[in-house]
């Protein structure tokens, strides 16, 4: 099993070419996705559920085999006792692999930009170093037409990129998912393009066994009670195994069943469950229906199209080696100033670009270091007696003129509490910046 690491101030992939051994796409992924067997499968981050929804289908059919299946092929004549035997065993790999299929093949996955997309509208002038630069904003929304109706389409900053219709971002797996219906947590991924049929196939086949182990349980107990000739209750007690799948399978008819009629009205009306809960179909045209027919067609009889993503191809190394272009310079995200949050997953909001301000704070931080140091040799070495200028102006255009070259420096700054306070280097230095001003302003008043 691989893990995708979270995205970290170093490149997986800039390591990787340094050592002259390129690094695989699912070795660098950014989503938040758990690889198998070298990136031929992928999950979502809570896969772990998934074993409990397969113990939840074997556990019970286990039971049925034994308790319930092996009774009835002594009751019944020699095929047909055991075809009983046969059919929930076809039925229950059937249903298992059809819950790989959902669970373990990408869902639509667009991928990420490396950079994005160029600004079209510009937003009045800033001056940075007495430079004037137009302010770059790109749109919030677009608009695009299908079938003749207006949908509009919204930017998004992780993926640096305009979604097409009918996708969004999972905030569980953060990734943009093409007709993205939901996040199942039962099988641990993403529903949407590429995995939708065979999630609603592993939801009806369940339902189907579920009504199977309930039928042929209550069978077996009609069975007991013809052969004693005895009440329907003491019939039922003789076997318990049956009394606990009835009840089982009763329960869990009612969940996967509901679910089963509830994304039957949705194909046959071709939504998905995030429009259905979102946009309210019912109150405008819908402008992906095609008819009944047509809607079940585009489901079940059209060709999958292939991911987008080659998780198992090698990291080009001009790719992994190039740094994100940085968006200062006049450039501004559809969010810069605000929370961002994808309003439609209810995600936590963040600061834009909260990965690249750290590292800009980074950056500033060495490049005060830098700055104080050699400040710190020049007066040590009799160059200049002149107090260093510690004004903001000062600090940032000396600070950005050593970006450049930043290297590992002893940082003057503190980190305290989660908050930046001057560290004892430079509450020295402005001590001694205090004193001479003041033993300077006394002479001239003596004189």
């Amino acid at each position: 099993m691989y893990v995708a690491p979270p995205p970290r101030g170093s490149d997986p992939a800039s390591e990787g070419a340094a050592d002259g051994e390129a690094p695989r796409v699912y070795e660098v992924w950014k989503g938040s996705n758990v690889f198998f067997l070298q990136g031929r499968f992928i999950f979502g981050p809570d896969v772990r559920s998934l074993f409990l929804t397969i113990f939840m289908i074997v556990a019970p059919v286990l039971v049925f085999c034994v308790f319930v299946a092996r009774k009835l092929m002594d009751d019944f004549s020699h095929h047909l006792g055991i075809s009983i035997m046969v059919v929930v065993v076809a039925f229950t790999v059937y249903d298992l692999t059809l819950l790989l299929l959902t669970s373990g093949r990408d869902p639509g996955i667009i991928p990420r930009n490396l950079h994005p997309p160029e600004p079209e509208v510009y937003e009045g002038s800033s001056e940075v170093g007495g430079i004037q630069t137009p302010q770059l904003r790109l749109p919030r929304m677009r608009d695009v037409t299908v079938n003749g109706i207006t949908v509009k389409i919204k930017y998004c900053d992780t993926c640096m990129l305009y979604r097409p219709p009918r996708c969004s971002h999972c905030s569980i797996c953060n990734n943009c998912v093409e007709r993205f219906d939901h996040h199942c947590p039962w099988v641990g991924q993403c529903i949407g393009l590429r995995n939708y049929r065979f999630f609603y196939m592993f939801v009806f086949s369940t339902t189907l066994l579920c009504i199977y182990v309930f039928a042929f349980c209550w069978v077996y107990i009609v069975r007991i009670k013809d052969a004693e000739q005895t009440s329907i209750w003491r019939a039922m007690s003789k076997t318990p195994a049956s009394i606990v799948l009835i009840i089982y399978t009763f329960i869990s008819v009612w969940f996967v069943g509901g679910l089963s009629v509830f994304h039957f009205y949705l194909m046959a009306t071709n939504q998905t469950t995030y429009e259905n809960f979102r946009y309210r179909y019912d109150r405008r045209a819908n402008p992906y229906n095609r008819g009944v027919v047509g809607n079940f067609m585009e489901i079940f009889f059209t060709r999958i199209s292939p991911s987008k993503n080659k998780f198992r191809d090698t990291v080009p190394r001009e790719q992994g080696l190039l740094n994100p272009r940085l968006t200062g310079g006049g450039f501004m995200s559809p969010n810069m100033g605000r929370g961002v949050g994808d309003i439609e997953m209810g995600r936590k909001p963040v600061t834009w670009d909260e990965p690249r301000t750290a590292a800009d704070i980074g950056d500033l931080e060495a490049g005060l270091g830098s700055f104080l140091d050699e400040k710190d040799r020049g007066a040590n070495c009799g160059v200049s007696d002149a107090s260093p200028d510690l004004t903001r102006e000062a600090l940032q255009s000396e600070a950005f003129e050593n970006r450049a070259e930043v290297h590992a420096r002893r940082s003057s700054w503190g980190r305290r509490s989660g908050s930046w306070e001057v560290g004892r280097e430079v509450a020295q230095e402005s001590n001694q910046v205090d004193d001479e001003s003041g033993s300077g302003g006394a002479t001239e008043g003596h004189r």
